[in-house]
């Protein structure tokens, strides 16, 4: 392990994006700093950059959105224990254990894992990283479907602290064109359950994700679901296509059509009407003042960074969205800039 490795890590600009850790002469990781070989591509929440990120599964359980391109190219499946313990081991014999604060559990949705092995890695990482004091992952609301409230506090009390829950939309015909496997109603049993539990929750929601027919839909019931659940954190994100709108296109083809028997169709919305989503879900959000929810839209995926606290800053909010949607476009990210 090098000196300049560390610093390498410890200098870097946090990214903005689910970004790829790609293998470079610095390295771009704390795991990587300390020898760690990751099966690429690997993603993290931009708040993980500072984090030493441990592979437990490969890939997604679910990966049958049609909007999410991340793990395409892999096949889901637990990563052995012995191997996950060879990793905290080896960043341990590098003399990494002083300098690991936060871990992240990687890849797509570790929390799918048995409790009892969820339970035996968060040992394993406490008694190797003393100094550690947050633990987080990934989690699809399915994950949660088969675990108790008592199981989820019983992960709390060994140091799971925050999970990153993609709900994506609070609307069950979006969901349902998308191919989430997810509704209105599972998203809010898992959400309560995680809150029941004191675990923390940064949900995220897909600005755009309806298209131009289910907009209105899409906004007015992710803020239903943000308002009733009052999740720590909320993250907005905007949907693109890297590969294509091809596999969103044939999933709203499939869902039940209007009163003239015409199949509703997916339209890209553009800069303008995806900051008009963004409004009309502010408009609809009623989190109280001490709910204290942080509230993000500084994902690159994003046309404009806001940052707040619902509902104390809700109302700043929208004056600054609306400023922009009067005409001001200083504030906007430039197309070169925005990427997933």
């Amino acid at each position: 392990l090098s000196l300049s490795n560390i610093l390498a890590y410890a200098f870097q600009i946090p990214a903005l994006h689910f970004a790829p850790i790609q293998a470079t002469q610095l390295s771009s990781s704390l795991g990587e700093a300390f020898g760690i070989e990751y099966e690429a591509p690997l993603f993290r929440p931009p708040a993980e950059w500072r984090s030493l990120i441990i592979q437990v599964t490969i890939g997604c359980s679910w990966n049958r959105c049609s909007f999410c391109e991340m793990y395409q190219d892999k096949n889901f499946r637990a990563r052995p224990m012995d191997d996950i313990i060879d990793e905290l081991d080896k960043v341990v014999a590098a003399g990494g254990a002083r300098h690991v604060r936060d871990v992240f559990l990687a890849d797509g949705d570790a929390m799918t894992l048995p409790t009892s092995f969820l339970e035996y890695i968060l040992d394993a990482i406490h008694e190797r990283f003393p100094r550690v004091r947050r633990v987080s992952s990934y989690c699809l609301p399915r994950n949660i479907r088969g675990k108790t409230v008592d199981s989820l506090s019983k992960l709390k009390s060994k140091g799971l602290s925050l999970v990153y829950v993609g709900c994506e939309s609070g609307s069950d015909s979006v969901l349902s064109a998308v191919q989430k496997g997810e509704t209105f109603e599972s998203s809010l049993e898992a959400l309560n359950k995680l809150k029941d539990a004191k675990i923390k929750r940064s949900v995220m929601i897909l600005i755009g994700l309806g298209g131009k027919e289910y907009s209105d839909e899409h906004a007015t019931r992710s803020a239903a679901l943000c308002s009733e659940t009052k999740p720590e954190f909320l993250s907005l994100l905007t949907v693109s296509f890297p590969r294509g709108k091809g596999r969103v296109e044939e999933g709203y083809k499939n869902i039940q059509g209007n009163d003239e028997g015409i199949n509703p169709t997916f339209q890209e919305l553009s800069t303008e009407e995806s900051l008009g989503e963004m409004k009309t879900f502010l408009d609809a959000l009623t989190i109280p003042k001490e709910s204290r929810t942080i509230f993000r839209s500084d994902h690159a995926s994003n046309y404009l960074v806001l940052k707040g606290i619902l509902g104390r800053d809700k109302q700043r909010l929208l004056v600054e969205l609306k400023d922009v949607l009067d005409g001001d476009e200083s504030k906007l990210r430039p197309e070169w800039l925005r990427g997933l």
